[in-house]
């Protein structure tokens, strides 16, 4: 009986000893190898790996105690990945907390409205930050990869800025792009203007990318929208430059000539009926609203001021006035 009561109070003191030196052990500042110090933990990294690569560096004094201490607080699976920067000596408990809490340094990418996607795909090919894992993957392969239906890619991703973890796969940031276009476009369809003449929201988001491309000012976007539905719906040509021009692409060298208009090709808008195949550029969500809830117009015409702005004519011969006086002004 005695020496069962012994063997208790040695167990718990050694239980008290161990916590306390585990306390001091955890919450003691452990000097990082330089200042600032910066590390990435990897999606799909678990606490045994994480807390190793930190313990090598020097960051933690060991892995086990960080571990444990992990388990303790019920953090054993909330580490976030991400990049993290450490400005001064912390302790174990310290970087603890800012791992689980997620304060990470993000990087980005921005798409821009009315890009392409092969200029897309060149912003992605150059960024430093993202692992390049579709760079040598032709368009159509890389709509497999990340389960879209269509087989053009072109409009199909939503321009944006879109933070991700350093050394992020670029497919994980196109099925990001992908899934909040057809989000943002599956919304503005469910909420259209009733009786457009448009067959289904594809076709949507093509107008969407020639508004894109035609607004020089915000404030013209829903009236320009409503001069192409106008036309669309009288049968009338878009006769819209910017089709002309994506579909010379590369060849196109900054001067639309009078031969360009008059050369036919599918995405010759001077020369064939109602939309091109696919959309021509990215549309951003205002040109998407704008197409799908047009301004009403009598408006068939419009021309460029020369400053951003455009000029509406409901008839041919103020339009052609109209193109005089501000071709005119431009030269």
């Amino acid at each position: 009986m005695y020496m069962l009561k012994r063997l208790v109070l040695l167990g718990l003191t050694g239980i008290l000893l161990f916590t306390g030196w585990f306390l001091y052990h955890v919450n003691t500042a452990v000097h990082i190898p330089v200042a600032p110090y910066e590390f990435s933990i990897k999606s799909g990294s678990n606490l045994r790996s994480v807390a190793s690569q930190l313990a090598n560096a020097g960051v933690l004094p060991d892995a086990w105690s960080f571990i444990l201490l992990s388990r303790v607080m019920g953090h054993a699976s909330s580490l976030k990945a991400g990049d993290y920067k450490l400005s001064e000596n912390t302790s174990p408990l310290r970087l603890l907390e800012y791992i689980t809490e997620g304060d990470i340094n993000q990087s980005e990418i921005k798409f821009i409205e009315g890009r392409t996607f092969r200029q897309m795909r060149k912003t992605l090919n150059e960024h430093p930050s993202i692992q390049h894992d579709t760079a040598k993957l032709s368009d159509q392969d890389i709509l497999q990869l990340i389960g879209a239906r269509e087989t053009v890619a072109e409009g199909l991703f939503f321009p944006d800025t879109y933070y991700f973890v350093q050394g992020s796969s670029d497919t994980e940031i196109l099925k990001q792009a992908y899934r909040v276009m057809q989000n943002n476009l599956a919304s503005a369809w469910a909420t259209a203007t009733r009786d457009l003449p448009l067959e289904n929201s594809y076709q949507a988001l093509i107008l969407a990318s020639i508004i894109e491309k035609e607004t020089g000012k915000d404030a013209d976007r829903v009236t320009i929208a409503g001069v192409f539905i106008n036309r669309l719906r009288s049968g009338m040509l878009l006769q819209t430059d910017p089709t002309i021009i994506y579909g010379l692409g590369e060849k196109f060298d900054g001067n639309l000539r009078k031969k360009d208009l008059q050369t036919d090709h599918e995405y010759n808008t001077y020369t064939r009926p109602g939309l091109p195949p696919t959309p021509i550029s990215m549309p951003g969500l205002a040109s998407i609203q704008a197409a799908l809830n047009p301004a009403k117009t009598d408006a068939l015409y419009f021309v460029a001021k020369g400053n951003g702005e455009s000029h509406f004519s409901s008839n041919l011969p103020d339009h052609n006035r109209a193109v005089a006086k501000y071709q005119k002004r431009y030269k």
